[in-house]
């Protein structure tokens, strides 16, 4: 189970993949960013080419809602994780839409290739001095999620006429660690019936 500082790690994450395997000189000055809302409409926020990764929605994975407590090497019992889901809209930027879509291709082959995210491209990026935000071994799925219409309608009309080709992908069951112990009960050691005793009055 990873710390909530999981969903920023995870938008990272994924930019920097993109970077890494980034084939150059053919996007000689492509860049991968995270974007928030107020980026699609700020042209100063993106450079000329490249790809934004924007985080439009997140859910928890209700088909893992009860998970039992954790229980951690030491011990120490933990409320159960908080299991979700996070949605990524995936926009290539360029000046031409050949080469938006030759980036589109570029960065959904990318993806494909590398649906599990290792621990150790997830904890690249560190939040806490003290912690990683992932444990050792765990790793993250992300696959394309098909956006419905009227998602996308909905996600786009604040931008209007700035409306982008985009892929939808999804991270599924980053499990969100609890910092809150559970009490344990000692546990029962006899059993005692004192049934037979009961006096009669």
């Amino acid at each position: 189970m990873a710390t909530y500082h999981a969903i920023a790690a995870i938008g990272q994450a994924i930019v920097s993949l993109l970077d890494d395997q980034c084939p150059r000189p053919e996007f000689a000055g492509a860049q991968f960013l995270v974007f928030q809302a107020s980026d699609f409409t700020d042209n100063t926020s993106r450079a000329k080419e490249g790809a934004s990764l924007y985080l439009y929605r997140v859910a928890v994975n209700s088909t893992r809602r009860n998970l039992p407590p954790c229980r951690t090497p030491d011990g120490r019992l933990y409320r159960p994780p908080m299991p979700l889901d996070l949605y990524y809209l995936l926009t290539p930027w360029a000046e031409t839409a050949e080469k938006q879509q030759l980036l589109l291709g570029f960065c959904m082959r990318t993806l494909e290739d590398m649906t599990i995210l290792p621990t150790n491209l997830l904890n690249r990026f560190h939040y806490s001095p003290d912690t990683e935000t992932f444990r050792e071994g765990e790793m993250v799925e992300l696959v394309s999620d098909p956006i419905s219409l009227q998602d996308l309608t909905s996600i786009w009309y604040p931008f209007m006429p700035n409306v982008h080709l985009s892929v939808g992908y999804v991270a599924r069951m980053v499990a969100i660690a609890s910092t809150l112990q559970e009490t344990e009960a000692p546990p029962v050691q006899t059993r005692v019936f004192d049934f037979g005793k009961a006096g009669v009055s």
